[in-house]
């Protein structure tokens, strides 16, 4: 049996730990001004994911600590993103036109877009929610889309880091969050007897994590060679400029 003491440092733990996670990753893109190496991809699957929490949790009340969890990490993804896009790279596809997504989907030019999006998906949620929210089916359903697009979040970083062959620009407290994180509340579901759809979750997303440590060991932090690139343009533009 769990003391009520450390259930409730652990509840605490839940609910600011996961947020707090990404403080030192925008700082870092503050001082650098340059957000390389971060995928923004990550702030669209954590926002996407936690407004459907919220939704699933109107349909089956799961403990506060993981709704209050979803409402801060989505105040903190929204003012991550706004980071991500001051400081983007200039060779980022919305920069030099040659996104290959369709609609340029989460490659927009303004945070206003990021924005009109977001909230046209809530609108959906909550139409769908007023039609179906009384079948737990559907209730289930979200709750696995929730949890199960949340599971995702380290995979579009892992791309990134095999692309670039490096983990230059990924903070290592990042890291270090991600895995101390998702261990944390894997056991922290299974000892609170959490829904399905958290566990199963959980496990995978923190399988995902062990890769990306794996990518750390093998690859390092080695600068990419289209920064050093751009480096070099700059540097030939500024020689130009001083004759």
């Amino acid at each position: 049996m769990v003391p009520s003491w450390l259930s409730t440092l652990a509840s605490i733990g839940m609910a600011v730990g996961p947020p707090l996670v990404y403080a030192d990753q925008a700082y870092s893109i503050v001082r650098k001004k340059d957000a390389i190496g971060f995928s923004r991809d990550v702030c669209a699957i954590l926002l996407l994911a936690n407004i459907t929490r919220c939704f699933f949790w109107l349909g089956n009340h799961f403990e506060f600590a993981l709704l209050f969890q979803s409402l801060f990490m989505i105040v903190a993804q929204l003012a991550l993103l706004y980071i991500c896009i001051l400081y983007r790279p200039r060779t980022s596809p919305e920069n030099v036109g040659v996104s290959s997504r369709p609609l340029s989907f989460w490659q927009w030019q303004n945070y206003t877009q990021y924005v009109e999006f977001l909230a046209g998906f809530i609108l959906c949620l909550s139409i769908l929610f007023l039609i179906f929210g009384r079948s737990w089916i559907f209730v289930d359903i979200l709750g696995f889309v929730a949890l199960g697009l949340e599971s995702t979040l380290p995979i579009p970083q892992l791309v990134s880091n095999y692309k670039q062959k490096s983990l230059y620009g990924f903070r290592m407290s990042t890291l270090v969050g991600w895995v101390g994180g998702d261990a944390f509340k894997t056991v922290y579901f299974f000892l609170q007897n959490s829904p399905l759809q958290f566990k199963v979750c959980a496990i995978f997303q923190l399988s995902v994590d062990i890769a990306i440590v794996c990518q750390r060991l093998y690859y390092g932090v080695p600068i990419p060679p289209a920064v050093l690139q751009e480096e070099d343009d700059l540097e030939q533009a500024l020689a130009l400029a001083e004759e």
